[in-house]
């Protein structure tokens, strides 16, 4: 059995890679005031990176779970989401609204992948 973490920090890992099966922590943007879509773009590069990381990318996402703070922002964070998902592969996913963190946030992404 092959465990290994990615970005390791006090309380989480943002990525543990077990055998060939990447888990994502939920991910947030680096810009806490900034708009839907900027915070979406910042998470989903993000994601893009840890993914990368761990030696697979986005074709081999199996699901993510979007959190949002509010769902008034649901098409908004689409309009970014489908430029960068791929279209011929695209995960499994649920959307929810949800009290985050900070209350900056506006959107928190977690996923798991196939290495």
């Amino acid at each position: 059995m092959t465990i290994t973490r990615f970005e390791p920090g006090k309380r989480l890992a943002a990525a543990v890679r077990h055998n060939d099966t990447l888990y994502i922590a939920g991910q947030v943007a680096d810009t806490a005031t900034g708009s839907i879509e900027v915070q979406t773009r910042e998470v989903l590069a993000t994601i893009d990176a840890l993914l990368a990381k761990a030696g697979t990318d986005k074709s081999k996402l199996l699901s993510l779970t979007i959190y949002l703070a509010n769902m008034a922002d649901f098409a908004a964070m689409n309009s970014v989401y489908d430029t960068w998902v791929d279209k011929a592969n695209v995960p499994a996913r649920a959307t929810v609204e949800a009290r985050l963190a900070d209350p900056n946030l506006r959107v928190e992404i977690l996923g798991v992948a196939a290495i």
